[in-house]
């Protein structure tokens, strides 16, 4: 049958099927009114309207479609290619006349009646091909003003003498080469452990940057450089500069080479641009577009910046040495503990710039406090606020009742890393606690992070004065206790930093070492922060400068001024002027070692010098202190001024060591001809550092008689079993005797004494060298008759260890011998330092510190 050919629906004598072959059944059949659409719904009634044919196609229509294709393919081909350049060039007209109109809306140009196409900076044998209305030449006619850098390179249609016209390729960066090693190379900032590209202020810097076409010229490209969240070129937080073939002021982009579709850019930043994180843009005639970020610090190595430190070893010393030592204890006893800096350990960098972001100054105006951040003076104040926690978001707490429940005794603190990080894992809660080596520690660890040199000062008897009168009160009751009266104080130590920088405001005479201390002591215009103050401004008693001068002054040059307050009568008796006991030893690291180095006479003229007291008299004059609030002038106030018929003094005779009895001497001496009786009140308190009373823990009267000029002694013993239970970590128990002589006045004897703590020893067992790791090892014996508890061995190091280690130390028996090994990986070559800190029931804080040399 002829239906079975019907190919169209695939009816063959081999698919008979009824959807296939129904439509051709279906017609064929002239006396059946209404026929089933098998074809496109099976079953479905559908009406016919019968035609009669001669003959049914068999091919179908396609086979004659693709017939007329092959037939006509050159015809469809011409079709397709007109349609297709039609597009395109209805669609660069459209987009380059919106970019001219934008152009022409930013630079205020006249309005045109012709719709143009922008041509910037057009060769001399290219001209404009057309326009989209009117004729050529006055197309050609339009300005040939400079268009803004977003113009695209590749939106304007060009007609070039000797060939046909060209649509330029788009000139997108496709990738961009940061040189992070040479770079960081070359601005001394390799030793981060971090991946991001960090710069030095005033220093050039290359990058290379790939587009997805070749580049013809960079003279179109500008770059945008910004910090902040508001950046703008009057607060010079933002830069806009073109590429250009020589360097100029402020930031600049130089052209290095040009590969094809790579350019390799040297860069600029000005040596007082602000410092922080940095969005580098490029701006093409055909995007605008982020290339990444990048970090400025300060630059001491760049002879233009404020923090220039022209001694090479210095540098090293005071911006790249990453541990070292502060100096603790008092002037018969000086001690020094290790501190872990850590300014180039991993993420320590980002949360020194979070602090800075989390001042009050950046809360309070953002866009203004980014601006300043350009000097190292206002950097540094902002820090010194920001290390305490005194006004919201600080770092750390600080505490010197002696009670650290709730917090980490600050004697435990090995360095600053694991203080920071623990600040930012408690969502930048001040973290608890901390004494002022803590905040000095953490503070030089943010300073040298940020690019500025520093260290850390330890000023011993460091007065603490209130009232702004250079000198400082303190009392007794005649039983010899010292009394908690007054606001004033002397503490046994001190510790705050020095930053290395200009001082523009001021005058630079008064440039170098500015006193920076973050321990929260005194209000400065409503906040806890302290400095910057000149040093050679202390040392010449300029009160007057900015900031804080009367205060610094007072630490190292007050006059300490003793009473004796009897509350029985009232009476209030000044005991002694003392005006060569504060500010003594004034001490930092040496440079290169672990020596103690004395900066006293920095800060003063010798005592008792005719230079000491004329400044002392001056920085007095400037103040103008009202003497209403000077005990001296109290109402109720009489002082003997005759001299003592007897001195006295305390002398260790025997073993200071926590677990052992104290063993001292109280040591008369008649001063006169004639036979005296003396009555001595004696007390003994434990205390902290600063002077803060814990508890009295021994005291004794006596009466002694003295030929003339006898000198007599009466020994003085406290058991372990009296101070054990009120010793804090400081180790320290003030000796305290007030001889009183009938008819005369009162002389008070004073001795701060310091307790050792057993000995704790590091071993290295093995030669160190970079990733390779060796073991290290904790000796400790315990002295006592008595088990010690809870013992914690905590290590850390800069590359040494990553992060902190700490060791669960099982109870040792009385004079038990305890060996604790680990393991550490160095990382870093050169001399490191492994710091550690042993802690128990009976021993708050020991440390042990162990110098490491790690070969490559």
């Amino acid at each position: 049958m002829a239906e079975n050919l019907n190919i169209y629906y695939n009816c063959t004598d081999l698919n008979p099927s009824l959807e296939c072959c129904g439509c051709s059944s279906a017609a064929s059949d002239a006396l059946q009114s209404y026929v089933l659409n098998t074809q496109y719904d099976y079953d479905v009634p559908l009406k016919l309207q019968l035609v009669p044919r001669d003959s049914i196609h068999a091919k179908g229509c396609v086979g004659r479609f693709e017939k007329w294709q092959q037939d006509n393919l050159v015809l469809l081909a011409k079709v397709f290619v007109g349609f297709c350049l039609a597009q395109i060039l209805l669609s660069g007209i459209k987009a380059v006349r919106a970019n001219w109109q934008g152009c022409h809306t930013a630079h205020s140009h006249p309005t045109w009646p012709w719709s143009t196409v922008w041509v910037p900076q057009a060769p001399d044998n290219v001209s404009v091909m057309g326009k989209a209305e009117g004729d050529v030449s006055a197309a050609t006619k339009a300005p040939r003003q400079s268009c803004p850098s977003s113009t695209p390179l590749g939106g304007f249609l060009l007609f070039a003498h000797e060939s046909p016209f060209f649509h330029l390729p788009t000139l997108e960066p496709s990738s961009v080469e940061w040189n992070v090693s040479s770079n960081r190379r070359a601005h001394h900032t390799d030793k981060f452990y971090s991946p991001e590209l960090i710069l030095r202020r005033g220093q050039p810097f290359i990058i290379s940057v790939s587009f997805t076409g070749n580049v013809r010229s960079g003279e179109d490209l500008m770059f945008t450089v910004s910090t902040g969240p508001n950046p703008s070129e009057s607060a010079r937080t933002k830069a806009v500069f073109p590429l250009a073939n020589g360097t100029r002021d402020g930031w600049s982009a130089e052209l290095q080479s040009n590969q094809g579709n790579t350019l390799t850019i040297g860069f600029s930043s000005p040596s007082s641009a602000p410092i922080g994180r940095y969005t580098l843009g490029l701006r093409s005639s055909s995007s605008s577009v982020n290339l990444g970020m990048f970090i400025l610090l300060f630059n001491p190595w760049m002879q233009n910046d404020s923090v220039f430190m022209n001694n090479a070893a210095e540098r090293e010393e005071y911006v790249l040495q990453d541990a070292g030592i502060i100096y603790v204890g008092s002037t018969n006893r000086i001690g020094m503990v290790g501190w872990n800096f850590g300014q180039f350990e991993q993420d320590i960098l980002n949360i020194c710039l979070s602090i800075l972001d989390r001042s009050l100054n950046f809360r309070r105006d953002a866009a203004t406090d980014v601006a300043q951040r350009s000097d190292p003076k206002y950097v540094g104040r902002v820090l010194s606020a920001m290390i305490n926690g005194n006004d919201e978001s600080g770092v750390l707490s600080g505490n010197w009742s002696g009670n650290y429940t709730g917090g980490l005794d600050p004697r435990n603190w090995n360095g600053s890393v694991e203080i920071l990080k623990e600040w930012k894992r408690s969502n930048f809660k001040p973290v608890r606690f901390g004494q002022c080596w803590v905040f000095a520690g953490t503070l030089n660890t943010v300073l040298r992070s940020l690019g500025i040199p520093s260290r850390v000062i330890t000023n011993f008897n460091s007065a603490h004065d209130t009232d702004r009168n250079l000198s400082v009160d303190v009392y007794y009751d005649p039983l010899g206790n010292p009394l908690d009266k007054g606001s004033d104080s002397v503490w046994n130590f001190h510790v705050w930093n020095e930053g290395w920088f200009a001082r523009t405001d001021v005058g630079l005479p008064y440039s170098g070492w500015q006193v920076l201390d973050a321990t929260p002591q005194e209000r400065s215009q409503g906040v806890f922060q302290c400095g910057p103050a000149s040093v050679i401004g202390v040392k010449e008693g300029n009160v007057d400068q900015a900031f804080d001068m009367p205060f610094v002054f007072a630490e190292v040059n007050a006059d300490r001024i003793t009473w004796i307050y009897d509350s029985d009568s009232n009476t209030l008796k000044k005991n002694a002027s003392d005006t060569h006991s504060v500010g003594k030893y004034i001490s930092t690291k040496a440079v290169g070692t672990n020596s103690r180095m004395d900066v006293t006479e920095k800060y003063k003229y010798p005592e008792g010098s005719d230079q000491e007291r004329q400044v002392f008299e001056k920085a007095l004059g400037k103040l103008k202190p009202n003497r209403l609030f000077n005990p001296t002038s109290a109402g109720g106030s009489e002082g003997d001024e005759r001299e003592p018929s007897v001195s006295g003094k305390f002398k260790v005779t025997g073993i200071l060591e926590v677990g052992k009895e104290v063993n001292l001497s109280l040591i008369l001496t008649n001063l006169t001809s004639d036979m005296k009786t003396v009555t001595v009140n004696m007390t003994a308190w434990t205390i902290v550092y600063n002077g803060t009373l814990v508890h009295e823990v021994w005291k004794d009267s006596i009466t002694i008689s003295l030929d003339p000029k006898e000198e007599t002694l009466y020994p003085v013993k406290i058991s372990y079993s009296q101070y054990e239970k009120f010793l804090k970590a400081d180790n320290m128990i003030r000796i305290t005797a007030v001889c009183k002589v009938p008819d005369e006045g009162e002389v008070l004897v004073e001795r701060d004494i310091i307790l050792d703590n057993p000995s704790l020893t590091l071993e290295v067992l093995g030669h160190a060298q970079v990733q390779k790791p060796v073991n290290a090892q904790m000796l400790f014996s315990n002295p006592l008759d008595e088990p010690v508890k809870n013992c914690v061995l905590m290590v850390e190091g800069s590359g040494l260890l990553r992060g902190n280690l700490r060791i669960d130390v099982p109870t040792l028996r009385p004079k038990e011998r305890s060996r604790v090994r680990f393991e550490i990986l160095p990382t870093r070559s050169g001399t490191k330092q492994l710091l550690a800190d042993f802690s128990c029931n009976k021993f708050p804080a020991i440390k042990a510190m162990l110098s490491i040399d790690v070969a490559e």
